[in-house]
Order: C-alpha cells, then structure tokens, then sequence
C-alpha cells in the first residue's frame, strides 16, 4: 500500500524519494480500511489524523440546524483527507468526513506526524506544495460558487474533476456545486 503514497509523492518532487525517506513514511502511515458510510472525523471532535487515500471515495460536510447537508470537499484516489485547521490548531473540527464507498487510506497521526515527520526537508517541501495547491482550489471554488451561474458551475466541475462524475452520486454533487439534485438534474439533460 505505501508504494502509492511514494509515487504520489515522487509525482510531486524534483528527485524521488531516498530509500531512508520511503523508510520514515512506511514507520509512520499506518494502512486503514474505512467502510462505507463510516466517519474518518466527525464534527466537534479534534483531527489527530490525516489520511492519503490509496482506494476510495469521501465527503466532508457540514449539517444546518435545518438539518441539511452541506457538502464543501470531495475526495477520492490519490488525494488527501482530513481536516487540516483543526489537525493544526487542536480546535474542534466543524466538519464530518464520510466514507461514500468502502476505501483503504495510510493514515499518520499527529504525534507520529510531529515526533518524525514535521522537520524532514522531503515533508515540508510536499506539504509547502499541496497548501499552495489548495489555495489555488479555494480560491477557484469561492469564484465558481459567488460569480458563476449554476450552469458554469457545472461545466467547470465536469472540466475539472471528471472522474468524480462517476463515484459520487448526484445529490452529493448537487450540494457541493451549491445547487438542488432537481436543479443539478435539469442541467445536466
């Protein structure tokens, strides 16, 4: 299962990873297998974990005092999961994170994290680039939900993640696209 995690980050570097550092994230990312429907976090709860995603499909949401759903991320292979403010900063997460299929992930908690981790040049380097990434993703997605119609907005999901059009159903498509399953319905025809 680590051969994943490796070439992921070999994907992401100038020179692949040295046997020593395959070594140190083969001792700390621990192989889990998260079944459908089950919580990788759940709301109120500190994240003491993050997760690389080797096989499977994930949601996070908040639910309104409504009791609606809102879904603001989406996850499958190859991405990451977890709720980094509150792995952070030890605040409560406001999140859940769902499994939508069952899904095998190698998992680092924060004390491995910190303890073995944190000062290797090879980590800080992959993490100073997948912030920087998904800073550029937030700000895509605060653009596409505030200026585009709802009909853009589903055409820059297609262009953009088009693999998610096969593993998530609709609803949770509709609601991350910040529209009704009817609306989302009625676009896509």
């Amino acid at each position: 299962m680590h051969q994943a995690l490796f070439d992921h980050m070999d994907r992401r570097r100038q020179t692949p990873l040295t046997d020593h550092e395959r070594g140190l994230l083969a001792d700390v990312f621990t192989p889990r297998r998260i079944r459908k429907h089950a919580f990788f976090i759940e709301q109120g709860i500190v994240c003491t974990e993050a997760a690389y995603v080797i096989k499977g499909a994930f949601k996070q949401y908040t639910i309104d005092e409504g009791g609606k759903e809102h879904v603001i991320g989406l996850f499958m292979d190859d991405w990451w999961v977890g709720d980094r403010e509150s792995f952070t900063t030890g605040q409560p997460t406001p999140y859940y994170i769902e499994a939508l299929e069952d899904s095998d992930v190698l998992v680092v908690n924060k004390n491995d994290f910190h303890a073995h981790m944190e000062t290797k040049p090879f980590v800080f380097e992959h993490m100073n680039a997948l912030t920087v990434k998904n800073s550029f993703h937030l700000l895509k997605r605060v653009h596409t939900t505030q200026a585009l119609t709802a009909e853009e907005r589903y055409r820059w999901f297609v262009e953009t993640y088009p693999a998610f059009l096969q593993r998530f159903p609709l609803q949770v498509i509709a609601s991350f696209l910040g529209m009704t399953k009817e609306t989302l319905s009625r676009i896509r025809r």
